[in-house]
């Protein structure tokens, strides 16, 4: 089950954004750069900068996030946005018998394909408990004949072995993370992940660490949400067509309903 904690973030994030904006727009020394930028005059420059496009000062605020729950397919996709850090659960270090998995929404509702999908997951931990068993006992037989004591022979056969069965492992195996965006990086991600076109998993993913942000930093997420949000849907003749049903969607979930 996916789970999402904000656990970090530069403070007062406004603030240190709109610092950078003014040493780019005024000639205020390094010792008054903060002078005078309260919460709301802070909150202001964020949205002029927005309104100007300039999005580079949004760089200076990072967020860090720790997420479990999701497969390594979805890691596959997460990974593809570089402006960011990343330190994932490896499969290396980890033994992973009778791993938890991620079921796609598609097969809810039905019996048939929920227990296959079950039995296909069960078989796949079962080959990879065997492989893993069996690559360890011929590696540790291995390194005690080149004279390595047994207790050291079955630690170092134990990381050997489980390197090369992860191979057998499914695309649907949970993985955990921490992941480290700034908050330019992160709205280009919203806009491309919380699209509808966006493969599902990563879709609810993007919208679970909008709604940790936003509170935060509304100023710097206000325009956040798939493009349609802030303006015509970029998707041309792949649009889904509910752009209003969308934008509401944001709306709400930012708990802008009655602003």
């Amino acid at each position: 089950m996916l789970k999402v904690q904000l656990i970090a973030h530069t403070p007062e994030p406004e603030k240190v954004v709109a610092a950078a904006a003014k040493l780019c727009y005024s000639g205020a020394s390094l010792d008054d750069l903060m002078a005078g930028l309260t919460p709301e005059s802070s909150r202001r420059f964020v949205r002029m900068l927005a309104d100007l496009g300039h999005e580079s000062p949004t760089e200076h605020a990072s967020f860090t996030f720790a997420i479990e729950g999701v497969s390594r397919s979805l890691l596959a996709q997460i990974t593809r946005h570089r402006i960011a850090s990343f330190s994932v659960q490896s499969q290396r270090y980890v033994r992973l018998e009778d791993f938890d998995y991620v079921t796609p929404p598609a097969l809810e509702g039905r019996p048939d394909l929920e227990e296959g999908y079950r039995q296909a997951m069960e078989e796949e931990a079962a080959h990879y408990k065997k492989l893993a068993d069996l690559l360890k006992e011929g590696h540790a037989r291995r390194l005690m004949e080149e004279g390595l004591e047994e207790k050291e022979a079955h630690k170092k056969a134990e990381k050997m072995a489980i390197e090369d069965a992860r191979f057998v492992l499914p695309n649907a195996c949970e993985t955990k993370m921490m992941v480290t965006m700034n908050a330019r990086s992160l709205n280009n991600f919203f806009r491309l992940r919380c699209c509808r076109r966006a493969q599902w998993e990563i879709r609810a993913l993007a919208e679970e660490m909008l709604r940790l942000v936003y509170p935060v930093a509304p100023a710097l997420f206000e325009k956040a949400g798939p493009g349609c949000v802030a303006g015509p849907c970029p998707e041309g003749k792949m649009c889904c067509g509910e752009t209003e049903a969308v934008r509401a969607r944001y709306k709400a979930l930012k708990g802008e309903e009655d602003q």
